[in-house]
């Protein structure tokens, strides 16, 4: 009798045990910086940094025309046989295309630290991240990943991404 009731006791937690290993971690996926595009692009310091970003564009762009008409110019100028005119050209051509370049990946740099600076703000994260624990906790998700920053992911199925719900959450209590 002792002994039926310790071998059933052992089938049973065994029994248990084996349910428990068959469980699945599941996953998610979420676009962060797609969260914070949509959630905070009507804030201050969002319109700030859109507007810097205009005008570091209008400003590449401005010199991108400057150079476009240096480079008729030196046509021009070799058309006509000008070649002292068409070498000066060409160097300033050069001394500005190089300062552009700069001047890119200089602003470049500068506005994605701002973008980051601004997603990582902590009234803006702790938002998130709540979000993010509802939605996964509520949906039986085990781990939520960074789709923009993780690059370990190589495949995913559209179901397991949640931005779309992490915005609509954070809209809905913003009450917009």
């Amino acid at each position: 009798m002792k002994r039926t009731l310790i071998i059933s006791v052992l089938l049973v937690v065994l029994g248990a045990a084996s349910a428990g290993a068959q469980q699945l971690t599941r996953f998610a996926v979420v676009d962060l910086p797609r969260v914070y595009t949509s959630f905070f692009r009507d804030s201050r310091a969002v319109r700030d940094f859109e507007e810097r970003s205009a005008r570091v564009q209008a400003e590449i762009d401005r010199m991108n025309e400057e150079i476009q008409t240096l480079r008729s110019s030196k046509v021009d100028a070799e058309r006509q046989g000008n070649t002292e005119q068409a070498l000066r050209l060409e160097s300033e051509i050069y001394r500005k295309s190089e300062f552009l370049r700069e001047y890119f990946q200089t602003k470049t740099a500068e506005l994605e630290d701002q973008r980051k600076r601004l997603a990582q703000s902590n009234t803006f994260l702790q938002q998130v991240l709540d979000e993010i624990r509802y939605i996964a906790e509520s949906e039986g998700y085990s781990m939520v990943l960074n789709l923009k920053e993780n690059t370990g992911i190589i495949w995913y199925s559209p179901t397991v991404d949640i931005t779309d719900k992490v915005i609509q959450n954070l809209m809905t209590k913003a009450g917009r």
